[in-house]
């Protein structure tokens, strides 16, 4: 099978780990990268013996395939150009500053039949792969995602930078529909939200507790999932997955007996995975394993809780 040509757009932190995983599968071939700085473009492209570019209009119908590592508020100019050439595009998260922009390129994707994934890498840990065995209705869902803070992502606030990970998951884990979002945050450090809490509440009555902070003195990423007679602890950070369930009698203090299964998995490589995953939608023409339509139901949650933040 020939192999998929492809490029990334942004080379900046990110981004080069992203083509770094290109350059090393063997059905990719990584054709360029690209970047508006010319010293950051040429010193990725050299290490990678490819080309390096600060305007990607050359690659439009001369790739299969993109990843889409600038910033958020170019996403949708730069996948727009490639999806109208039929190229498939991998967007880090959030998709594209606006639920309008999303929608336009899931349209798009569609009439050009190209395929979307979205970068939500915490899909691809270890531990939330084997998640789906324990959960079948969960009823109650609390997060923590805690940071130091980082000057490189404070281009937007915590919600869109942190908690829309969660978000992410957390939809996809409940599958109903979201009939009610609380929430509350204060600035520390910069002039959007640095920490915040929300409360989602969804029509099958689910309700998720999700907090997100940069402001942390720890780092901390953890989910616990609570449905009936059974509690499953992701730590994404550890790649620990523990599931705890209720077992027949009980134990000599009267208490329910609990059945433990604690499982800690190796550090696997998230990104890689993730791109090969893009790849094998691309060879097998099936849907990405995080659809446009994932990143934008998340986008819109995020933007639901920013605007309770604003009021």
């Amino acid at each position: 099978m020939a192999k998929i040509k492809t490029a990334v757009i942004g080379v900046g932190y990110l981004g080069k780990f992203h083509a770094q995983k290109y350059a090393a599968l063997d059905n990719s071939e990584l054709i360029a990268v690209v970047d508006a700085n010319p010293e950051t473009a040429k010193e990725i492209a050299d290490t990678l013996s490819v080309h390096g570019l600060t305007d990607y209009s050359s690659l439009l119908g001369n790739v299969d395939a993109v990843s889409i590592a600038a910033p958020t508020s170019l996403h949708y100019k730069i996948a727009k150009d490639f999806l109208e050439h039929g190229t498939h595009v991998l967007i880090e998260k959030p998709i594209t500053v606006t639920v309008e922009e999303a929608d336009e390129l899931i349209e798009l994707a569609k009439q050009n039949e190209a395929i979307i994934q979205v970068g939500f890498l915490e899909r691809f840990n270890a531990a939330i792969l084997k998640l789906d065995r324990a959960i079948t209705e969960p009823r109650f869902i609390e997060s923590h995602r805690l940071a130091p803070f980082n000057p490189r992502a404070n281009d937007v606030n915590v919600v869109l930078d942190l908690m829309i990970h969660d978000i992410d998951i957390i939809l996809n884990i409940v599958k109903s529909e979201l009939t009610a979002i609380r929430a509350s945050g204060a600035s520390v450090l910069t002039e959007t939200s640095d920490i915040v809490n929300a409360r989602l509440e969804f029509a099958n009555g689910c309700v998720a507790n999700v907090t997100a902070s940069r402001v942390s003195v720890k780092t901390e990423r953890k989910m616990r999932i609570f449905q009936n007679e059974s509690c499953a602890t992701v730590d994404f950070q550890n790649r620990g997955l523990y599931i705890y369930q209720k077992g027949e009698g009980l134990d000599e203090n009267g208490m329910p007996h609990i059945i433990a299964d604690e499982q800690s998995f190796e550090n696997n490589d998230a990104l890689m995975e993730e791109i090969k995953a893009f790849l094998n939608s691309i060879e097998t023409k099936t849907p990405a394993v995080v659809t446009g339509e994932d990143g934008r139901q998340a986008l819109d949650t995020a933007i639901q809780i920013s605007k309770l933040l604003s009021e």
